[in-house]
């Protein structure tokens, strides 16, 4: 009993599956007359073309022959099957926009790759997916089978399983309220679309437009109220983005329960939609990372320079480095998002796969500079050779960092001047770090005097001078020495710590102007100057002159930059 049991199951489970090809079945809507001979049924693309040929004249009896009705009553099909395919054709040109030519075009439905890429090439199959709707939530799939009655030739056929899904997808996917008052004459095609379509959808965008403006003008006058300050930015740098977001909620309001078109335009719509959502939540979140920035820049930081402390600067660093992961991870969500809403993952995986290769290498090619640039923008925040707040001298120039973007780096310049600086090009230029380790600095400032100077009344003066300065730090470190001889002139080099480098060279300015202003009202003979003897008892030489009576010998003692033996008064000298 057993063993003819399970050969009665087997036959039985043959009847379905003993044949990859096709579905085997007694008969095929018996309850409907003749198949017309316009229906074509061999391949998934003819049946679709014929059904939507049948649908477009308003011949639903022949469209029915389209439709696999097994599990509905023979003495039923005809009338149920005219109203099931009318149903099904308003589905699918609201639902999705069905491309008939896209379905295979062969009798097995075969995939045909010339690559060899896909694994399932070549191999015959017996049902395809024709389209995929959502209802409340839950996933109907509408799909062909091919089946076969006897030595007949197979067909291809809306399954049994779809059709039994038809009138829920019709109450979700059905002409809206609003077309029922829309006149006959309007509901004709005219291209894609139907006329009252064309008609309707200008003044559609419009009334979303004036929506949109409304959201706009609202969150400004929120903004306006607000009390001065990071709250009233954050409000007023999302109201684009708050607009957009009220813009779709309200399109797909209109669309779910007012007015409901043809599968372009709400393909379309549904696109865009879900793209305009995406965008203005993620830009919502980077403004929201904005603002929460500049809060914490302003209570910890304050102006962005190298005076704040270490930990100050490198936690602003670190927020800049949130900020290019925040607008990374929103950009591969929002791309992964929109692409599995439109579902372009199932046609799309399979050809991305195969073309991986060529793909990268384009991207790699097209893209380098800008991959390049983001790349070298991780590996600053990562590696922080410069922190935001660091002072750099780049190509000659005393720069603060004022930001580390994706791409660029920008540089505030002491006279309020923005560099704007590729990454990589930053990143391969030397440069220094003055607030790498510590902001003070050593500052020097040179003079050029007389070989008659006296060093230690100047090495004084500049000591009680630099003192005096506020950012003059830790003055056992203050050195003042002849660092160079020319046979006119000595020079002389003050050295100064400062407290950073910005004020220490405000420090050296002030140092060096008291130090040129006391030379120059005490001791003007230390200018540097040529030298012509004409005296013995010469100055340079540190001896003091002979007292004379005669007022030739007193003008015989002086120095001069461009005297000469002959322009004395007698025309000679000692």
């Amino acid at each position: 009993m057993l063993m003819f049991s399970s050969i009665g199951m087997a036959q039985t489970q043959g009847d379905e599956s003993e044949d990859p090809r096709w579905f085997t079945m007694d008969a095929i809507n018996a309850g409907l007359d003749e198949v017309p001979e316009e229906a074509k049924r061999m391949s998934p693309r003819e049946t679709i073309r014929s059904f939507l040929s049948f649908t477009e004249d308003d011949n639903y009896a022949g469209a029915a022959h389209l439709l696999n009705l097994a599990d509905v009553d023979p003495s039923e099909q005809p009338a149920q099957g005219a109203e099931l395919a009318k149903q099904l054709a308003e589905v699918l040109r609201r639902g999705e926009w069905l491309n008939a030519s896209n379905l295979p075009g062969r009798q097995d439905a075969a995939i045909e790759d010339p690559s060899g890429q896909n694994p399932m090439a070549g191999e015959p199959r017996r049902n395809i997916e024709l389209a995929a709707l959502q209802v409340k939530g839950q996933a109907y799939d509408v799909r062909l089978g091919r089946y076969r009655v006897g030595d007949e030739d197979p067909v291809w056929l809306i399954m049994p399983e779809s059709v039994s899904s038809i009138p829920a997808l019709y109450e979700e996917y059905g002409p809206s309220m609003l077309e029922s008052y829309i006149p006959e004459r309007f509901k004709a095609s005219f291209g894609v679309l139907k006329i009252w379509e064309w008609l309707a959808i200008p003044v559609f965008l419009i009334t979303i437009g004036v929506v949109g403006i409304a959201a706009y003008y609202v969150v400004g006058l929120i903004a306006r109220i607000l009390p001065a300050g990071v709250s009233t930015i954050f409000a007023d740098q999302i109201g684009v983005p708050v607009a957009m977001i009220v813009v779709s909620l309200v399109t797909q309001m209109l669309l779910d329960y007012v007015v409901s078109f043809s599968a372009v335009a709400t393909t379309t719509f549904r696109v865009l939609l879900i793209a305009i959502m995406a965008w203005g939540a993620g830009t919502i979140a980077l403004r929201l990372v904005d603002t929460i920035m500049l809060r914490m820049t302003r209570r910890l930081v304050g102006e962005i320079d190298d005076t704040k402390p270490k930990d100050k600067r490198r936690l602003l660093t670190s927020l800049y480095a949130l900020r290019r992961v925040i607008i990374l991870i929103t950009v591969v969500a929002v791309s992964v998002y929109v692409l599995g809403q439109i579902q372009l993952f199932e046609s799309l995986g399979l050809s991305i796969l195969a073309s991986a290769s060529v793909l990268a290498v384009l991207v790699g090619i097209a893209g380098q500079a800008v991959l390049g640039n983001i790349l070298s923008s991780f590996q600053l925040s990562l590696a922080k050779p410069i922190r935001i707040g660091d002072l750099v001298i780049f190509e000659g120039q005393w720069c603060y960092v004022e930001g580390i973007f994706y791409t660029f780096i920008r540089l505030r310049s002491w006279d309020e001047r923005r560099l704007i600086v590729p990454v990589t090009y930053f990143t391969s230029k030397p440069f220094e770090n003055l607030s790498v380790k510590s902001t003070k600095m050593y500052r020097f400032l040179e003079l050029t005097l007389h070989l008659s100077a006296d060093i230690s009344q100047i090495r004084e003066k500049f000591l009680d001078f630099a003192k005096e300065e506020d950012s003059v730090i830790e003055h056992h470190k203050l050195l003042c020495y002849v660092t160079g001889q020319t046979a006119h002139a000595q020079t002389v080099t003050c050295y100064l710590m400062t407290s950073d480098p910005m004020a220490g060279w405000t420090a050296e300015m002030n140092v060096r102007e008291k130090l040129m202003a006391y030379i120059r009202d005490e001791h003007p003979q230390w200018w540097p100057r040529e030298v012509v003897v004409i005296s013995h008892h010469d100055i340079a030489r540190g001896e003091q002159p002979r007292p004379s009576g005669g007022e030739h010998q007193r003008a015989a003692g002086q120095t001069s930059d461009t005297s000469d033996a002959s322009d004395q008064p007698d025309g000679s000298a000692e």
